[in-house]
């Protein structure tokens, strides 16, 4: 792909592409009697918890991979949330499990992730899989960051030598962002919300990827001319769908920058039915 005139970086179409890669695999499967499955457990009734579960048993259907939802009420304890992910783990019919976040209050998240089995941890939040991606060795990786990066290979953006700024440090994003740029040669800066003067480190950014949970934060005046803007961001406001950019402000003034929608959020959900594919192969042989 090349990134045209409107400098728009389409992750849908990415995603589009990833998902017909996948199921050409999933087809090859079957050939083996072999059929991908992804388990979601589903606390409570978050409303956007339930349409993101939506998006992704959706997806599994496009590509051929069984989906399952679990859904567990909303004061269900800490240990038989637990329970449930421990029959998940060993269920041979099962080789994806994501626990949709966030959880009720009264649960531990960290304690909930620790507890998938690493190898059947499609969302990439195991310490095990977030340790293996800072070394650079195989495991199943944060989908978020990890769609980011197949829409700079697929758009062919150069990362090797150039300053890449990323704007969070989540364990989501954030962090496994940065580590991602980095085994590519990127030079790599982390701003956050105690980071001072941050324009400063933004307007030198070849690659910016913001990623700070707040509506229109990164405005052209703190974006260098040419970059590459990445917005993770996704805000519903009165006017509608928004991210962390100004797109407006900033799209004249750069390279190339992803929209809010149609940008990352696509990509997220395809790297998911990929790493499920990847557990499946890798835990059947």
């Amino acid at each position: 792909m090349r990134v045209g005139e409107d400098k728009i970086l389409i992750g849908r179409k990415v995603a589009k592409a990833v998902e017909s890669d996948l199921s050409k695999e999933v087809e090859r499967l079957k050939d083996v009697d072999i059929k991908p499955g992804l388990t979601v457990i589903l606390v409570g009734d978050n409303p956007a918890s339930e349409i993101y579960v939506s998006y992704k048993e959706k997806a599994c259907r496009r590509v051929g991979i069984n989906s399952t939802i679990i859904n567990l009420p909303k004061n269900i304890s800490e240990s038989d949330l637990l329970t449930e992910v421990q029959k998940l783990n060993e269920d041979d019919q099962v080789d994806g499990i994501l626990v949709q976040l966030p959880l009720p209050d009264h649960i531990d998240d960290e304690k909930v992730i620790a507890t998938i089995r690493p190898d059947k941890d499609v969302d990439g939040f195991h310490p095990i899989n977030v340790g293996k991606l800072m070394i650079n060795n195989k495991g199943l990786p944060s989908c978020t960051p990890r769609g980011i990066m197949e829409i700079l290979a697929r758009y062919n953006i150069e990362l090797e030598g150039k300053n890449a700024v990323v704007i969070g440090r989540s364990n989501i994003v954030g962090k496994p962002m940065a580590t991602m740029l980095l085994h590519q040669n990127a030079t790599v800066t982390i701003c956050h919300s105690r980071t001072k003067n941050l324009a400063e480190h933004t307007k030198n950014a070849d690659i910016l990827v913001a990623a700070v949970g707040r509506e229109k934060f990164v405005t052209a005046d703190m974006v260098k001319e040419g970059a590459v803007v990445i917005d993770v961001g996704m805000h519903r406001t009165e006017e509608g769908l928004c991210g962390d950019v100004d797109f407006e402000g900033v799209k004249d003034k750069v390279s190339a920058i992803t929209p809010v929608p149609g940008g990352v959020g696509p990509m997220t959900i395809a790297i998911l039915l990929k790493n499920t594919l990847t557990a499946c192969k890798e835990r059947r042989g």
